[in-house]
């Protein structure tokens, strides 16, 4: 873990770390597991959490036992049709929505001259920011239709600290998932964990919500 010192930026990720959004997408996954008919539980959705679209889809077919039932296209398909299902959703979020803590901690960071950069796994990100009215605090959102490989692979977060021209020494990673804090790790940044910490337990730093998430707390878990 790096000191406190030489950090220069922070990567988020968004959903359940900036807003909730992770209740719509559990929502709209909840409806394609029906549609497919995989029973939906508490288990697969929390496996669900930081991966990518395809991914979670094989892993909704997986569970109830139909890896073979789908043709390519269809799960194409499913897949789009989750996500128009999704958009719907979160197009009725506002500033509201934001996380508790969060605006005025990304505020706080911007203030006094760290830079920002969005690593999310959701091709939505763009128009989840917007809505929150978030946009201009970020110098970056990585395309998740450019990367080669989804969380855990470090490879997200490694383009996170190329949008922000740092090392990735020199950033936190934020995360709400295993995934994630195992991305972040591979990448070499600092990873800050918001859950569980039993759950969460490789994460650098553990933080148990969003409204603990200061710049003072950070230091003083990181000397």
């Amino acid at each position: 873990m790096a000191k406190f010192s030489d950090i220069k930026g922070f990567a988020f990720d968004l959903d359940g770390v900036i807003a909730d959004t992770a209740r719509f997408h559990g929502e709209a996954w909840r409806q394609t597991a029906d549609e497919v008919g995989t029973t939906w539980t508490p288990e697969l959705a929390e496996g669900l959490k930081g991966i990518s679209r395809m991914a979670s889809l094989q892993m909704i077919l997986d569970a109830g036992g139909h890896a073979e039932d789908f043709s390519q296209a269809a799960k194409e398909a499913l897949a789009e049709k989750k996500n128009h299902n999704y958009q719907q959703l979160i197009s009725t979020l506002t500033e509201a929505d934001i996380l508790p803590g969060m605006k005025a901690f990304i505020e706080s960071i911007k203030a006094v001259g760290y830079t920002m950069s969005v690593a999310s796994a959701s091709k939505n990100a763009p128009m989840i920011l917007d809505h929150l009215g978030l946009t201009n605090y970020f110098v970056g959102i990585v395309d998740p239709a450019t990367l080669k490989h989804g969380k855990p692979n470090p490879e997200i977060f490694v383009r996170a600290a190329d949008l922000l021209n740092l090392n990735p020494a020199h950033v936190i990673g934020l995360e709400d998932s295993a995934a994630g804090i195992t991305s972040i790790n591979g990448a070499g940044e600092t990873s800050l964990a918001i859950g569980q910490a039993d759950v969460l337990s490789d994460a650098d730093l553990n933080f148990a919500s969003t409204a603990e998430i200061t710049l003072v707390n950070i230091e003083a878990k990181m000397t």
